[in-house]
């Protein structure tokens, strides 16, 4: 989930669900299953791929599950319904003439398949832990691929649960086995990314999946040390001590242990699979210039490398990730954060570097009648596409999130793909 806007808990839009044959799978319990696992459609292990050529453009849409954001509509649904939900996404991305469907597959320390490392989520069943009877993330990929839809596995690398009772988690769930792993912070539970069992265990968790599907990437989101919350300290004190010599203050060591997590986790991805993307969606801004001359011309209250520890232009420079999608969530003419601005800031950044930059835009303000008098315009977003396009390293947006792609408040998606999306066209890979 994003800080704006992707923690709504709005109901999921009406009417998305087709009249579909489901296919069923018994799947295994969320511990010990075989790795070699074929997943529902009949899959099993990857299927090697060759890169797309390039020149092409990203269109992409991000399918959240925390909290049933988008999907499914609402926990213990019907595997034949919760089926159906999931294919109604896919084909409406198609319909739209998008080509990569970001799937949330790890919202909470969970998952969205039969992990050997983590229980199933509960927001399929409304148990953690309980086996819902199929496999979602098997049947994604194999149904996005029919579909010539590329499909990005999204992972939330830290992040327990929205509460901080570790009693609400499932019998052996790793954080109750591990109990001082985890840290309450601002009423959630996290993992404590300065422990290296932690960081190990986070990787080796999400790379079950690597291995296991037909994966196009791996996607994280902002979320690496947790957004600021006012009054209150993330616990890490006794961890910096014990792990931060040779570091000349705090974050400084913080910084190094989500570099450590990004870089790693793209050694690891490319000794599976050099095809397998890797790629981040971080906060839009780095640094504001008035902190850093190499920082943006913004006024942001949040700097990603200052609040949340991560160094995202550095991995964009040292080329870890193959793909970064900034979420400019702000209009042309903002103030403290222009879009105008901060796309050619991006820009610069990917310049040089193989570092696919691809643009997030808040489709989910347009029509919100809390936002401001830009958002109303139908417009707006297109006119974001057709500014993006004067930079020659955007090559592609990302829109979040799938449950606005399909209701369209106001019509702003449908004015995108009228202005900009003519006609389907392969992702650049």
């Amino acid at each position: 989930m994003r800080h704006i806007g992707r923690r709504s808990l709005a109901a999921a839009a009406a009417g998305l669900v087709a009249s579909l044959l489901a296919t069923t799978d018994a799947g295994a319990a969320a511990r010990g299953v075989p790795a070699a696992r074929p997943d529902q459609e009949g899959r099993n292990h990857r299927g090697k791929k060759k890169r797309k050529a390039p020149g092409r453009e990203f269109r992409g849409m991000w399918l959240a599950t925390v909290a049933n954001r988008d999907w499914p509509s609402k926990p213990g649904l019907p595997a034949d319904r919760q089926r159906a939900e999931l294919l109604a996404f896919l084909d409406k991305a198609v319909e739209r003439r998008l080509n990569a469907v970001i799937f949330q597959v790890r919202p909470t320390a969970d998952a969205l398949w039969p992990s050997p490392y983590e229980p199933w989520s509960q927001y399929l069943t409304g148990v953690q832990g309980r086996d819902p009877g199929w496999d979602p993330l098997g049947t994604a990929v194999a149904e996005a691929h029919a579909r010539g839809l590329e499909l990005h596995a999204w992972f939330n690398p830290y992040r327990v649960a929205n509460h901080t009772d570790p009693a609400r988690l499932a019998d052996g769930h790793p954080a109750r086995v591990h109990p001082d792993w985890v840290l309450p912070y601002g009423g959630k539970l996290y993992y404590n990314p300065g422990l290296p069992e932690v960081r190990r265990f986070v990787q080796d968790a999400m790379l079950d999946a690597v291995r296991r599907y037909d994966i196009d990437a791996v996607h994280f989101d902002d979320y690496f040390y947790p957004y600021p919350v006012a009054g209150q300290a993330f616990a890490d004190d006794d961890t910096y001590a014990a792990h931060g010599a040779g570091f000349p203050d705090k974050a400084a060591w913080r910084r190094d242990n989500i570099d450590r997590l990004v870089r790693e986790m793209s050694e690891a991805i490319r000794e599976i699979d050099k095809d397998v993307r890797f790629g981040i969606s971080p906060f839009g801004v780095w640094r504001n210039i008035a902190t850093d001359p190499l920082g943006s011309d913004t006024r942001a209250g949040v700097q990603t490398y200052d609040h949340l520890h991560a160094d995202t232009r550095k991995w964009v420079k040292e080329g870890w990730i193959d793909y970064v999608v900034p979420q400019l969530y702000w209009h042309i003419g903002f103030a403290a954060a222009d879009y105008a601005k901060l796309v050619p800031w991006w820009d610069e950044v990917a310049r040089g570097t193989d570092v696919d930059l691809y643009v997030g835009e808040a489709l989910y303000k347009c029509g919100d009648p809390a936002q401001p008098a830009a958002w109303q315009d139908p417009a707006e977003l297109s006119r974001h596409l057709t500014l993006a396009g004067e930079y020659p390293r955007v090559r592609g947006h990302v829109f979040f999130s799938a449950k606005e792609v399909v209701t369209d408040r106001i019509g702003a998606m449908a004015r995108v793909v009228a202005d900009h999306y003519p006609t389907p066209v392969r992702p650049p890979g």
